[in-house]
């Protein structure tokens, strides 16, 4: 399929942005329409959101409102023909029973266009509004997205009904129907970059969506999770994040990265992320955690693709060429910097090679 590029986080307030500027993402839904629309149009490969349900705190507008990801996924899937539309799922939080006839309802809707991300959670304020406790270990997380998973694929590939007595789960006389549009499952993204997600994903994903430093360090961590999944005799492609800061200029790139993730950056809750997640999500080594406060305010700790379209292409390429399969994409404001990013870095990626040829050209300008 080539190299795929997405967009990550576009259901939440402000996206990954941690800033203040008055022209960041708001993600209303008619701001969301307006991007798949765009999306869809230009070639983007898939939009994938983030599952958020309580925010970060009384004096930050971050990820205030977050659109439902499983709602949200579905509206976008009617309004669109071509993109693929993740979902995240949270496996402690959705039944997956539920969750099961959800997500097929969603495929049919779409004609097999619905898409999969599993993750174990790690937010410990979530847990608390759910009233339940933030297991301690990672181990524990990813025993119950384990079992949660393979309660769900049994839904869709059983014609019969069955009972599962397991850790987390006891079910009695499960029917699940209608199965996924296609056959008996769906794409399958795991967000994680500790090292029990990326295991997880290396078990049970087609791809595995991780955080890396930047194209060097991330090639060993493509490498190892193919082998590991080799290991189970599967193949697992790997797709990594990062925020893109282009214009025509690398000056004026670097000037507005400066503007909007440094002059206006929300640095409290820029702590308070990066103080979560070293407690909890274990995706950051604690040397990243160090280092990364500047990443963190202009794409929550993705890697930064700033500068001139050759630039930001250059950048991608390096992305491709270290073995990734795909890279999801954050801007500070989506729908109004996309349509520059289609017009003049896709074209240098067709160029160049990384883009397979399904990433066409719109007939008429983007949006229009």
């Amino acid at each position: 399929m080539g190299f795929q590029l997405g967009l990550f986080s576009p259901n939440t307030e402000s996206g990954l942005a941690i800033t203040t500027a008055p022209e960041r993402w708001h993600a209303t839904w008619d701001d969301n329409l307006r991007l798949a629309r765009i999306a869809d149009e230009v070639g983007i490969d898939f939009l994938l959101p983030v599952a958020r349900w309580t925010d970060w705190g009384p004096d930050t507008d971050f990820h205030r409102s977050a659109l439902d990801p499983l709602v949200w996924a579905s509206g976008l899937l009617a309004q669109t023909s071509r993109l693929r539309v993740f979902t995240t799922v949270h496996t402690a939080f959705h039944h997956p029973v539920v969750a099961a006839k959800q997500l097929a309802t969603a495929d049919h809707l779409s004609k097999g266009r619905v898409g999969l991300n599993i993750v174990a959670g790690w937010h410990a304020p979530e847990y608390e509004m759910f009233g339940l406790t933030l297991p301690g270990d990672h181990d524990t997380r990813y025993s119950l997205a384990q079992e949660w998973w393979d309660v769900v694929r049994r839904i869709w590939s059983s014609d019969e009904p069955f009972d599962h007595e397991g850790r987390f789960f006891q079910l009695k006389h499960v029917v699940g129907r209608p199965k996924p549009y296609n056959g008996h499952s769906l794409p399958v993204i795991n967000a994680g970059s500790s090292t029990q997600g990326r295991s997880f994903a290396a078990r049970n994903a087609d791809r595995a969506f991780t955080v890396v430093g930047g194209p060097q360090d991330g090639a060993e961590i493509v490498k190892a999770i193919r082998t590991e999944a080799a290991s189970h005799g599967r193949t697992v492609g790997v797709f990594t994040l990062g925020h893109v800061v282009c214009r025509p200029t690398r000056k004026e790139a670097e000037d507005f990265l400066r503007y909007y993730a440094d002059e206006r950056a929300d640095w409290p809750a820029v702590d308070e992320v990066m103080r979560l997640q070293g407690l909890h999500a274990q995706s950051f080594t604690p040397e990243m955690l160090q280092v990364y406060r500047g990443r963190f305010a202009a794409g929550h700790g993705s890697c930064p693709l700033v500068g001139d379209p050759d630039d930001v292409a250059e950048g991608l390429a390096d992305f491709a060429h270290a073995g990734f399969d795909g890279i999801a994409l954050s801007f500070l404001n989506y729908a109004d910097d996309l349509g520059y990013f289609a017009a003049e870095v896709m074209p240098r990626l067709r160029a160049r090679g990384v883009l397979s040829v399904d990433h066409q050209e719109p007939a008429s300008p983007p949006g229009r």
